[in-house]
């Protein structure tokens, strides 16, 4: 079945959310549109001394409640509609959890794999020194994605201080520790899906100790979540990467699995204790969890009918369509939408970027308790525009950020 365009799914459930709150037509013309939309070319000096140019974008959809925040992507699949889907997704995400950013995120259509680390770094200071104009602590403050990390951050954060003339650490997040980045970081995201999957099981009334879980996905976010979910009581009986899985009934030795990933190449294929199975297998397991924490659009219309799982956790960005989480909302489901399920890493980030501001540094507990406040109040919001609407969360979700965004417009008005 053919992808769905990523910013028309996006505007689908934005349009969905906004009809059902009675949204005013004029705002919500304004509010699916984006503020601006650079697209640059980015020339880098290749190792044999010939010039390659790639393509990259910036987008940054809204700035109404504070500054855009989104991340860098450097991956060959990289598209306009992607970046625009993105920063869109991000100005809902940061509102659902009320924190003062707006939508923001960039890309390079690059394979980064077959660059050497010269050619990275030489390609990762270009791009910020071409989308410079509109990036800063006040105007949009990007941070890691796909297939960027703490050392492109670095390198990102020095060609803007070289550029503005002084130590401005605020305008990356996601950067080193040594450079101003926060303790906590790395494992946010997970840790984030933790804590609303916590909320979710309570209010739903499933016992930890009773919940079986099955992850797609053991990058960054689906091995901490892993890791995360046992640490609260929640077997874990399968997970699965791009090139396949493991089931084991009896659960599964997550830290062990860890260690196995790290030494064979970055994959958990052939990992032998269990049965091997295929990616996306653990979508469609008989569990009482499935987290989705790899890829967009991976259960759709074509094979919900396949999903067994009473809860599933949108730990990807969009691994749910629409029309699939209608069907599954019709089954009784309960779907957590992404801008809520996964914001610990920008919460994180946003902790980050004030402890920058600040001057000042938090331990890591500190970090853990203000994230749990932070996901639970949100989880609990949204909840409670679900109950008064009587919507799917995803809907409820859309509708609360939708309803901060909105207001923060009206109250600043539309200049001139």
């Amino acid at each position: 079945m053919k992808k769905a365009n990523p910013f028309e799914e996006a505007l689908r459930t934005f349009d969905k959310a906004a009809g059902i709150m009675g949204l005013d037509s004029d705002m919500a013309k304004i509010l699916k549109n984006h503020e601006r939309v650079l697209e640059v070319s980015v020339p880098v000096r290749m190792d044999d001394g010939h010039y390659e140019v790639f393509k990259g974008y910036r987008a940054q959809h809204n700035t109404a409640k504070g500054p855009a925040k989104g991340g860098i992507r450097f991956h060959p699949d990289v598209t306009l509609d992607e970046v625009k889907a993105l920063s869109f997704w991000m100005t809902w995400k940061c509102a659902v959890v009320d924190i003062p950013y707006g939508g923001g995120k960039g890309g390079v259509v690059v394979d980064p794999s077959k660059l050497s680390m010269g050619e990275l770094e030489r390609l990762s200071r270009r791009y910020i020194v071409e989308i410079l104009p509109i990036i800063g602590p006040n105007k949009d403050v990007p941070a890691p994605d796909v297939n960027t990390n703490p050392q492109i951050m670095a390198w990102m954060t020095d060609t803007y201080i070289m550029h503005v003339g002084y130590p401005e650490i605020a305008t990356f997040t996601g950067k080193p520790l040594e450079l101003g980045g926060s303790k906590g970081r790395i494992e946010a995201t997970g840790r984030g899906v933790q804590y609303i999957t916590r909320e979710a099981l309570k209010y739903i009334g499933l016992e930890p100790s009773k919940v079986r879980a099955a992850i797609q996905g053991f990058g960054n976010v689906g091995s901490y979540t892993a890791r995360f979910l046992v640490e609260d009581g929640i077997k874990v009986v399968a997970i699965s990467d791009a090139f396949g899985g493991v089931y084991n009934p009896n659960g599964l030795d997550v830290e062990d699995m860890i260690r196995y990933r790290d030494t064979h190449g970055g994959t958990i294929n052939g990992y032998p204790n269990g049965e091997p199975i295929s990616s996306d297998d653990p979508l469609f397991m008989d569990v009482e969890l499935v987290i989705p924490a790899a890829l967009d659009e991976v259960i759709r219309e074509d094979n919900v009918d396949k999903v067994r799982a009473q809860v599933i956790v949108e730990a990807a960005n969009g691994p749910i369509t629409s029309e699939a989480n209608r069907v599954l909302t019709e089954r009784g489901v309960f779907v957590v939408p992404d801008i809520l399920a996964n914001a610990g890493g920008v919460t994180v980030s946003y902790f980050e970027w004030a402890q920058n501001r600040y001057s000042y540094y938090w331990e890591i507990e500190q970090v853990r308790s203000e994230l749990r406040r932070f996901m639970t109040k949100a989880f609990h919001n949204v909840m409670e525009v679900r109950e008064k609407y009587n919507v799917d969360p995803k809907s409820a979700a859309y509708i609360l950020a939708i309803e901060r965004v909105a207001s923060a417009m009206r109250l600043r008005g539309i200049y001139p």
